[in-house]
């Protein structure tokens, strides 16, 4: 693995000679995904899932409900099933998830990108598994920074993501004697610059099909439609992010739309399924259809398999012919510009 730290700028050491001047503080940046297993065996995922799984921000039912169920049900099956599904995107040559590899690779882009800003140091960490949280912001520390610009990266708000991100610095923050200053980049589902990358990038991806398909999808991470319920502003921005993104390249709402996916137990959860939309624009006789996942900032499971894979063999099952999933904005020059335009906005007044 390598080194989760990179400095945007070199800067000299200060000598170890009386009265020598102390080097300036350093502000670190700390990228934030959501998390990934170190491998696709059944005690790494157990791991992974344990903690996924264990988070009261993810699951709120009450611990002595959802427990029992946890580690008799979950626990004892699920391992083998989402193993095999990593098993189908793992990245062999650097034997990790896709995730981890364009997440590592958006902060060292960041860091070169930041090459004219001295004193400032990038980092990228898992709120669930490796990099972790607390050794990343230990780590910064270390390292001289006393002021550290967060960023969990995902467009839109939702206690089920940015929150518990930012639950778990704060976590790691309170073992420390000397803990820095601390900032968190906002949402950004609505930000020009997102927009933009998005349109651009799926303009791209289309120019390079032999067919236009007659249907995109917006897919979006879905959560229990009783969290948005309870105030959660996730459902709201991801449709406002489909809004503008349609906006932005002249379409109507029959050519896209949002749908929610990957939904877990048996609550309800935001509606339309992306599974059950599918299905029905094939059944209705639409023949071709493109997807792309606006609330993931890499590619990952839920993007390479669920929907690469799983919606793509719905589609077909149901009489569609053609279909084709969009990448998300990974380390591509459009998502590295999102990013460096978010950070430098929000590094304001640091450096």
């Amino acid at each position: 693995m390598s080194a989760p730290i990179a400095s945007s700028a070199k800067t000299a050491v200060p000598s170890a000679a009386a009265g020598a001047v102390a080097e300036p503080a350093k502000v670190g940046i700390m990228l934030l995904n959501l998390g990934t297993p170190d491998g696709t065996a059944y005690k790494p995922m157990w791991r992974y899932l344990r903690e996924f799984l264990s988070d009261p921000r993810v699951i709120e039912l009450n611990k002595a409900i959802w427990y029992p169920i946890l580690y008799g049900l979950v626990l004892t099956t699920r391992p083998q099933k989402s193993g095999a599904n990593y098993e189908r995107i793992w990245n062999r040559e650097k034997n990790e998830s896709p995730l981890h590899t364009f997440t590592r690779a958006q902060a060292e882009k960041l860091a070169q990108a930041l090459a004219d800003l001295p004193n400032v140091k990038v980092g990228w960490a898992m709120r669930y598994g490796n990099p972790s949280t607390a050794s990343v912001a230990k780590a910064l520390v270390e390292a001289g920074c006393d002021r550290i610009l967060t960023f969990p990266l995902y467009p839109q708000y939702s206690a089920t993501t940015t929150a518990t991100a930012n639950d778990q610095l704060f976590r790691a923050l309170m073992k420390m004697r000397r803990a820095p200053a601390i900032r968190s980049v906002p949402p950004y589902y609505d930000e020009p610059v997102y927009i933009d990358a998005l349109a651009r990038s799926i303009e791209r991806h289309l120019a390079t099909l032999d067919f236009e398909p007659e249907v995109v999808l917006t897919s979006y991470h879905g959560i229990p439609k009783a969290y948005s319920e309870k105030g959660d502003p996730y459902f709201e921005q991801c449709l406002r992010t489909t809004q503008l993104l349609r906006e932005r390249l002249g379409w109507d709402e029959r050519k896209m739309f949002a749908t929610f996916q990957s939904r877990f137990g048996a609550q309800e959860w935001l509606q339309p399924y992306t599974d059950k939309t599918v299905e029905k624009l094939a059944h209705e006789g639409v023949k071709s259809m493109a997807i792309l996942n606006p609330g993931f900032s890499v590619d990952c499971i839920e993007t390479l398999d669920e929907i690469g894979r799983e919606v793509r063999e719905e589609f077909e099952a149901a009489g569609g012919e053609k279909f084709s999933h969009i990448p998300c904005l990974n380390d591509s020059e459009e998502g590295m510009a999102v990013i460096e335009a978010m950070v430098r906005r929000e590094l304001g007044g640091w450096v």
